[in-house]
């Protein structure tokens, strides 16, 4: 059976990490004692509060949220912010989730949804142990740390599709290796532009493994699996593999095409290569490109 990368990294892809991000952000940004958030999970808009920062009880921790419930329920169903000045008294929400809410003295709080492609995927929430107004300026600083979480959803729904797209195929169809490799060239791009660490090392550890799977032709200890190159050459060297020009390669890699070449220079120059296309293949010898 062939390898599958994306099994190994279901976690990493969860997105706890860019809630905790997220939290710290809206707390440092908008004054607020206590934030907390949760990730809409499949099913009928249910939502899962999962991250807390500044609480004294774990009476939240774990909460099923559902669409229309409560303030964060309201959120996930009008997919816009909602807050209130005093929860436990306010006739805006409904009141499933009060002994919760009291339980951690929550008194004012404001909910801001995590939309991405017109799908509310998560909700951040602000609060106060006091009944005050929280104004536009809050609103609005909690919105901006939701735009961030949106970001690393959308990079890692991208991650996520890519990694489906790394299934190491049956067989030996010069179509299926094409788009694998494709796939990894591609996420070798990404991974650059992850800032949570947990998810870039997982993703470039499915790169090495990909590469050791369906490449390795290696054939002595003089062979070039002994180059050992380094993560932008074999960034290059991968989009190079999929037909890229240095221009396109610089655009994928945020890099500039001098810069580009002068990477691909240095690998060609450790594996012994005279041309581009002599590169690649000798990585693909030694188990360095799909």
């Amino acid at each position: 059976m062939a390898w599958n990368p994306s099994d190994s990294v279901g976690p990493a892809l969860s997105g706890r990490a860019d809630l905790r991000g997220a939290l710290h952000r809206l707390r440092q940004a908008t004054g607020l004692p206590l934030a907390f958030a949760g990730l809409v999970e499949p099913g009928p808009g249910q939502l899962r509060i999962s991250e807390l920062q500044g609480n004294r009880t774990t009476a939240l921790q774990g909460l099923a949220v559902y669409s229309g419930n409560g303030l964060g329920g309201k959120t996930v169903a009008l997919a816009r912010p909602c807050r209130v000045t005093d929860y436990s008294v306010s006739r805006q929400i409904s009141h499933e989730y009060d002994a919760a809410v009291a339980a951690e003295g929550i008194r004012s709080v404001l909910a801001v949804p995590v939309v991405v492609r017109r799908q509310v995927r998560g909700v951040l929430y602000g609060a106060l142990r006091a009944a005050q107004p929280l104004g536009d300026r809050t609103v609005g600083a909690a919105l901006e740390a939701a735009r961030d979480m949106e970001q690393a959803l959308v990079v890692r729904d991208e991650a996520r599709n890519l990694l489906t797209a790394t299934r190491a195929p049956e067989g030996d169809s010069a179509g299926a290796w094409e788009e694998v490799r494709e796939a990894h060239g591609a996420l070798r791009a990404l991974a650059p532009r992850i800032d949570d660490q947990e998810l870039r090392a997982e993703l470039l550890r499915v790169c090495g493994r990909l590469a050791g799977v369906t490449g390795g032709e290696r054939t002595g200890p003089d062979s070039a699996a002994r180059v050992a190159l380094t993560p932008r050459e074999t960034d290059v060297l991968a989009c190079v593999a999929t037909g890229a020009t240095n221009t396109v390669a610089a655009d994928r890699l945020g890099l500039r095409p001098e810069t580009v070449k002068a990477y691909l220079r240095s690998a060609m120059r450790k594996l012994g290569a005279h041309t581009r296309w002599e590169a690649v293949v000798a990585a693909r010898r030694a188990g360095l490109l799909p």
